[in-house]
């Protein structure tokens, strides 16, 4: 490997190289006379650690130099230098780009000597270049990266694999007063406070949290495009786990892979535009600021930074092999001015290295830091560094497609490991510091204020309490109270059983209780794992419940915060439902997922409803206002980079990247099996999608098709999600009514586009306080048959008239809405407008609704 970071650094003007040459030809031979003297006297030998102050990271590339010589050389990645020189020589200095200068004294009487240095983070700017004639030197060398991205990129190999070494560090860090004098903190930092060695440079108290090491196997395929890891072996420390499973699957290298390649970088859920992508002229501004020959060519070292601070851009610098144009180094870092919340600072650093065979440049480490500020100014922030070091590659020798199917795989022993095994597996040992954060981690877990602040937390995150003894959870606690006209106070208590009662068996259950209605509702259920290998269930359930017209779980869907709140309040339509199912679900391949179920539920209205039994007899025709169906439903989903993590008895899916997501659903009525009324088929059509617009933000949508070319009473049709309440909700039409519309043939499409700060990061008054411009339109159009129509009766059997539905007509519901995101860091506001069918009863064309989330 050719060592790229042999040049130092010589600012940013460029000058005719054979001008140079002739001014210090005389310099040279001088030089000569003073390396022969040399030569007589003894080597000394500097070597030590550059680290960043605040947080103790490594500073690689970080150019060390003895003063008034021409003595110098660079860190490597893990920030250690060795300078050898001969006197004389009084001092050190070190510089970085982002860093303030610092220089140490030399012990003259020493031959050899360890100086390590802190640097202080300073001013990122880049000084300012006047180029007089033709263009920056740097966009040259940019074109010619861009030109050659997909060659140097290592996905567009046709199959790679490495091992992985992985290691993970999260502390809290400055704590203020009013936090560190909190029970619980104190209790942590009368530990903590004993040992210097976890100490800040200012002797500030910083308290680990969380420590891990894990080794893995990665492995690639191009076609069919596919991604594997096997994790090996994890060690893991950390205050608050509950889980040793899906935490060794997190801390693998899956979720520590950055490609500069790719035009955006997703980091914490957001789109960071690469200084390498397609639209670098548009983001950065580019320096060159050094050349080294290599013996065949000059690499290059270009410094760059955001054009507009606001950004999700990053400043930092990066080398460049002058004859493939491949990255064989670089770092960068986002700082606090970006429109991101939270966030003091995030900082990626990557080497390379050249894999002579194939002639390609491979990321050999990466060192991660997220610095996240303090929400309040009587909290305290937190750092998460991340390190990962890569070896033994194989390149293009691609596996069978199906060894691929499972994403991330833990080996049965994975947790069986020594302390020689992480002594041979480690590419270099654990810091004084490290070591120590391990062993003050398992102190800080066992403390019991610290055991029930933990408690509290899993409460709030999961919606459960664990009750160990018993080995279930109890909750969620979202449900265990609501209020409506139907039931009054509604008291709602469940559990489930967790892996400890065991790994294959999951039961549930479910009371409830109206004060009102003094009925009592209830429900349970039983699943069992077939296989992990692939993902294979199979379960069962019964429940009688109060269930409302148009705004029943089933249409909810996941939205948990939303079911909840929509038990409150008028609940208007009302009707019982005893259901009982049965079901097969199973992993076919990677990404494509097959079930089928058995379902037979009834009908049984709390409201005037009425439907014909023979319609053809028009008026005379008998009504009935309850039914029974049965129906099996099958439905397969294809999502093929959808990634699943297992959470013991779960599967936790990490989303589809930017791929589409497939589902297809058909459900066949049978009359008179297991006492159903009706016959009927339903078939329905979802793909949505979250993808990247170029450099206007992301676009999010939702479509569906659906036919029901089956005569069924109106309840057994589709209804449209309608939304009365003042909260905005994604899933829903948030302009129209519970159950304002019926069709049984319909296309339902949802879209939403964030410009993040596209637009709002451009205009001066309003950038600094970080507002996001959004854009949503929803339509729904459809149709009702004249059969299904026919088969609704105008008064039920008690001689009451029947609220009927309204049915679209030659025009399509549309809603079209613009808002802000991220009013102060958590609040959403949206203005939306309804555009059609505004003559229908008690609806308005505008409205404003809110939503509050954690975002960054």
């Amino acid at each position: 490997m050719r060592n790229r970071s042999e040049g130092m650094h010589t600012g940013r003007i460029s000058v005719d190289r054979n001008a140079f040459f002739k001014i210090i030809r005389p310099l040279f031979f001088l030089l000569l006379i003073y390396s022969g003297t040399a030569y007589s006297q003894t080597t000394h030998v500097i070597k030590g650690r550059v680290t960043d102050a605040s947080t103790g990271d490594a500073i690689p590339f970080a150019n060390v130099a003895i003063k008034a010589s021409l003595y110098g050389t660079t860190t490597n990645f893990d920030g250690f230098y060795q300078l050898n020189y001969n006197p004389p020589g009084d001092s050190i200095s070190v510089t970085y780009v982002g860093y303030e200068n610092r220089s140490k004294a030399i012990k003259a009487d020493l031959t050899e000597q360890t100086i390590d240095v802190q640097l202080a983070p300073g001013s990122t700017q880049l000084r300012e270049v006047k180029i007089f004639a033709g263009e920056n030197p740097a966009w040259a060398i940019l074109r010619k990266i861009v030109a050659n991205r997909k060659t140097n990129n290592i996905d567009d190999l046709g199959a790679y694999e490495y091992e992985s070494y992985n290691k993970i560090q999260i502390d809290i860090d400055n704590l203020s007063e009013k936090f560190r004098n909190r029970k619980a903190v104190k209790k942590m930092t009368h530990i903590v406070d004993k040992y210097d060695e976890v100490k800040g440079e200012n002797g500030e108290t910083i308290i680990p949290i969380f420590i891990s090491e894990s080794v893995s196997n990665v492995f690639y395929r191009r076609d069919p495009k596919k991604k594997k890891e096997i994790i090996n072996k994890t060690k893991i420390s950390g205050v608050g786990l509950t889980d040793g499973s899906l935490t060794s699957q997190l801390i693998g290298s899956s979720f520590q892979q950055y490609n500069f390649y790719n035009n955006w970088l997703n980091l914490l859920e957001k789109d960071f535009v690469s200084p390498i992508s397609e639209n670098w002229k548009l983001y950065y501004d580019y320096y060159l600021s050094d050349s080294v020959y290599n013996g065949s060519s000059y690499d290059y070292h270009i410094e760059f930074e955001p054009r507009q601070e606001q950004d999700l851009a990053f400043t930092g610098n990066f080398w460049v092999d002058g004859d493939t144009y491949a990255l064989t180094q670089i770092d960068v870092n986002v700082g606090k001015k970006a429109n991101l919340n939270f966030i003091e600072k995030i900082k990626i650093q990557q080497s390379y290295e050249l894999f002579e065979d194939e002639g390609k440049w491979l990321t050999s480490k990466t060192r991660v830091l997220i610095d996240v500020d303090e929400p309040t100014k009587q909290t305290a922030g937190m750092l998460l560094k991340f390190y990962s070091a890569n070896s033994n590659f194989k390149l293009n020798a691609p596996r069978d497609s199906k060894f691929y199917d499972t994403s991330i795989e833990l080996k049965d022993d994975y947790m069986k490991h020594d302390s020689t095994f992480w002594i041979k597996s480690r590419p270099e040992a654990l810091s004084p510091s490290e070591r120590l954060s391990f062993q003050l981690v398992d102190s800080l877990r066992v403390l019991p204020v610290v055991k029930t602040y933990t408690e509290i937390l899993n409460i709030l995150v999961n919606g459960y309490k664990k009750i160990d003894k018993w080995n279930i959870d109890i909750g969620p606690y979202l449900f265990l109270y609501a209020n409506n006209a139907v039931e009054g106070h509604r008291f709602r208590m469940g559990f489930r059983t967790d892996p400890g009662f065991s790994r294959k068996w999951i039961f549930s259950g479910y009371g409830a209780y109206g004060t009102r209605d003094k009925a009592f509702k209830y429900g349970a259920g039983m699943d069992y794992i077939i296989d992990r290998k692939p993902w294979t269930m199979a379960g069962i359930s019964y429940s009688k419940d109060l269930e409302r017209l148009g705004v029943s779980a089933e249409t909810i869907g996941p939205n948990t915060l939303f079911g909840a709140f929509s038990r409150f309040g008028a609940f208007r339509r009302a009707y019982w439902q005893e259901d009982v199912s049965a079901y097969f679900k199973r992993e076919v391949v990677k990404g494509l997922t097959g079930s089928v179920q058995i379902r037979h539920r009834d009908f049984r209205p709390l409201f005037p409803f009425a439907y014909k039994t023979q319609p053809e007899a028009g008026i005379d025709s008998p009504t009935k206002s309850a039914f029974d169906i049965t129906e099996i439903n099958f439905e397969t989903r294809f999502a093929n980079k959808e990634t699943f993590l297992q959470n013991d008895n779960e599967r936790i899916s990490m989303g589809n990247g930017n791929s589409p997501a497939f589902t297809l659903r058909y459900t066949l009525g049978v009359k008179n099996f297991l006492g159903g009324d009706f016959n009927y088929n339903k078939l329905s059509f979802n793909v949505k999608q979250s993808f990247r617009t170029g450099v206007i933000g992301r676009t999010y949508y939702n479509l569906t098709f659906g036919l029901i070319p089956s005569t069924l009473p109106y309840p057994l049709l589709y209804t449209p999600l309608g939304n009365e309440s003042l909260f905005y909700v994604d899933n829903a039409f948030n302009m129209m009514r519970y159950f304002e519309f019926v069709s049984d043939r319909y296309v339902a499409l949802r879209m939403e586009h964030n410009f993040e700060g596209f637009l709002l990061n451009r205009i001066p008054a309003i950038k600094k306080l970080k507002w996001r411009m959004l854009a949503t339109g929803k339509l729904f159009y459809g149709s009702i048959s004249e059969s299904n129509l026919a088969l609704t009766a105008a008064t039920d059997d008690a001689g009451l008239e029947i609220q009927l539905f309204n049915r679209l007509k030659d025009r399509p519901y549309v809603e079209l809405g613009y808002g802000i995101d991220n009013i102060l860091k958590s609040g959403r506001i949206d203005f939306i407008h309804r555009l059609t069918y505004l003559d229908n009863p008690n609806v308005t064309p505008f409205a404003v609704k809110i939503s509050f989330w954690f975002s960054l």
